[in-house]
């Protein structure tokens, strides 16, 4: 017989809340006194508080979608889902998994706490969004509004290059909203878009861009476009050192967000040998754990292309 709770069923209680995530105020609108809710809520008891006045129809533990329905339950109307909550839901795979406090962005005019469990945001900049699934932040903004908050100059590196790789938003795109948005903690954002502007695409570009710093060599092209005489296309390393025609290539699954750009390399790496172009490959753990060895490794490899007629290969830059 199906359990009640005074004259509804728990299944009438979840079908007209239309959510296992409600509002106090609700409970009470559907008859479901306040003392019933509070006792039910207790330690053990079928029901669990979330947030002040948001209650879980269940006592199992809450999931991330609980904690975001939540967070959005006691933001008010209008709140909207930012940060890492939103760069999942938008798809975004490199993001960190959102773990801590779920960000929302609500109006400017609104006050809340959060204790621990939200990050409310108050903003005269509130974005527009679709109410289904889930209001979300535009990708551009999530990521942005992650980045003010981070301080580790790889998670952010990361985002911002799947985002731009990705085709979710161009560089001149986040520099726009990085300039609308508030000036505190952007300082590592500014610096990863200056990156991002010259061509790298991801945190293992970012960290060979850092080591080609300490060779003395002349910057390279990033992910510039290597055509041949006739304009066909040859290939796209990750780095181009066009004096003296030297390609670099990061070569690792975990830094492409293509899993078939790692079986491609073997092909690229044919392809610009064949036209003479030396190739020198090299893994994102060399870089973190021997740079100095890179360093060495690079400035030899360019001596030694030096010493080679320059392939006739022409390189156009990446577009940012």
């Amino acid at each position: 017989m199906p359990r009640r709770v005074c004259s509804l069923t728990l299944d009438e209680i979840a079908f007209r809340c239309d959510s296992t995530v409600v509002h106090v105020r609700v409970l009470e609108d559907i008859g479901v006194p306040r003392r019933t809710i509070h006792e039910r809520c207790r330690p053990g008891g079928p029901w669990q508080s979330l947030l002040p006045g948001v209650v879980l129809l269940q006592n199992a533990p809450p999931g991330r979608a609980d904690r975001r329905r939540a967070a959005l339950v006691y933001a008010g109307p209008d709140a909207v889902l930012t940060g890492l909550d939103a760069l999942q839901l938008s798809g975004l795979r490199r993001a960190p998994t959102p773990t801590g406090p779920v960000h929302v962005l609500i109006p400017a005019d609104r006050r809340r706490l959060g204790g621990g469990a939200v990050l409310a945001e108050r903003t005269e900049r509130l974005p527009a969004t679709a109410p289904d699934p889930w209001p979300a932040a535009p990708v551009a903004r999530a990521a942005l509004d992650f980045c003010r908050r981070s301080r580790d100059r790889d998670h952010v590196r990361t985002v911002l290059a799947e985002v731009v790789q990705t085709g979710r938003a161009s560089p001149g795109e986040l520099a726009a909203e990085l300039r609308e948005g508030s000036g505190r903690g952007s300082a590592l954002a500014r610096q990863v878009l200056t990156e991002i502007a010259a061509g790298v695409r991801s945190s293992a570009e970012a960290k060979a861009r850092t080591v080609v710093g300490r060779t003395g060599l002349a910057e390279p092209l990033w992910n510039a476009r290597l055509v041949d005489p006739a304009g066909k296309h040859i290939a796209t390393p990750d780095a181009w050192f066009d004096d003296v025609g030297l390609a670099w290539e990061i070569d690792s699954r975990e830094f492409h967000f293509a899993a078939e750009d790692y079986e491609r390399t073997v092909v690229r790496h044919s392809r610009m040998t064949a036209h003479g172009i030396l190739v020198v490959h090299t893994l994102p753990q060399t870089l973190r754990k021997q740079g100095a060895e890179v360093v060495a490794e690079l400035r030899r490899c360019h001596a030694q292309a030096a010493l080679r007629p320059r392939p006739d290969v022409r390189a156009i830059p990446s577009t940012p």
